[in-house]
């Protein structure tokens, strides 16, 4: 049997199959760092696939992150960049270097970040939901008391949140442009 495609979503919408991901932004830092996002928002007949369209700048950082609800592949389009991602069977990271056309595979609910080696580094990560959902660690630690952090591992309060004072919630593409190392 085959399934016939109708010419309107679920909802009775008009389907859409095409849209400019440059018209669809998700996170801009500034005008080399930012990303744009395709999923079932911007064309709503895709099923199980979304995508962002990833833009850094040399010594640039994609946050520590993970996506609850789906598996990326994160594929080189141009310049370099390192995938680092801890396996969760054995709290290890391991880190691959990649340039165009080479691809990482991130399994579902993996922690990983991305570091970009060179000026217009561009990837895009594609993922297995319609829309991937992410848990940024900067959100992680602006969000929980510091008095719990200070507690569960032994530590002084007033330090934990001196040392966490400065980091901005969802993040998302590093360093703060007024980060002073």
């Amino acid at each position: 049997m085959r399934k016939l495609i109708s010419s309107h979503d679920q909802h009775g919408a008009p389907a859409t199959y095409a849209a400019d991901v440059n018209k669809s932004p998700f996170f801009k830092k500034d005008d080399q760092n930012y990303i744009n996002i395709l999923s079932s928002k911007q064309i709503n007949t895709l099923q199980n696939t979304s995508m962002l369209d990833i833009y850094l700048s040399k010594d640039s950082i994609i946050e520590p992150h993970y996506h609850p609800n789906a598996a990326e592949v994160i594929f080189c389009i141009a310049g370099s960049a390192t995938v680092s991602l801890m396996n969760l069977q054995t709290k290890k990271f391991q880190h691959y270097r990649i340039t165009a056309g080479q691809v990482v595979n991130v399994p579902q609910g993996w922690w990983h970040y991305i570091f970009a080696h060179t000026a217009d580094t561009h990837l895009q990560g594609i993922f297995d939901a319609d829309i991937p959902e992410v848990v940024l660690g900067s959100d992680i630690l602006t969000a929980t008391p510091a008095d719990v952090f200070a507690y569960s591992y032994g530590m002084d309060e007033v330090k934990w949140k001196e040392a966490t004072e400065h980091i901005q919630p969802s993040t998302v593409i590093g360093p703060p442009a007024n980060q002073k190392m």
